[in-house]
């Protein structure tokens, strides 16, 4: 029986860049559950998954427009870095910022300047304009409950 729209799946996974590197897999752990149509996972993964059978696995290359979208410039800022108070964050770390709104964004600082005035904050997700390749297992089918 193959995965449809509606149907619970689990699924063992490896994630990888162009140049192979791997960025996440779930080997060790437990298979991702997600809802096939739910929006839980990245488009161009789900599309793979639909019409597997239990035991089936798949490749997929899936290009940015399917994943974390395109990578954009103007989503790079620079902040004065006494808006952080008192301790400067590092290089590398993952803050959330609060807007005016109240709504929280994630951002990895990037740069600081030479002169500690100055810190650079990327919003892009951190796959933002990577390609994409998973190594793909169905594992199980729990179908939608009537």
């Amino acid at each position: 029986m193959p995965a449809i729209s509606g149907d619970a799946v689990t699924v063992h996974y490896r994630g990888s860049l162009a140049d192979g590197s791997e960025f996440d897999s779930s080997q060790g752990r437990e298979p991702l559950l997600f809802t096939l149509g739910a929006g839980d996972v990245i488009p161009g993964f789900e599309a793979a998954v639909l019409g597997l059978e239990v035991g089936d696995k798949t490749t997929v290359v899936i290009p940015p427009e399917e994943a974390y979208g395109p990578r954009y410039e103007e989503a790079v800022q620079v902040v004065p870095i006494d808006a952080f108070g008192e301790g400067a964050p590092e290089v590398g770390a993952i803050i959330t910022v609060i807007a005016e709104d109240d709504s929280r964004m994630s951002a990895t600082v990037t740069a600081i300047s030479e002169d500690l005035m100055d810190v650079t904050l990327d919003f892009n997700h951190p796959l933002a304009g990577e390609e994409l390749t998973f190594e793909i297992e169905l594992v199980g089918i729990v179908p939608p409950q009537e």
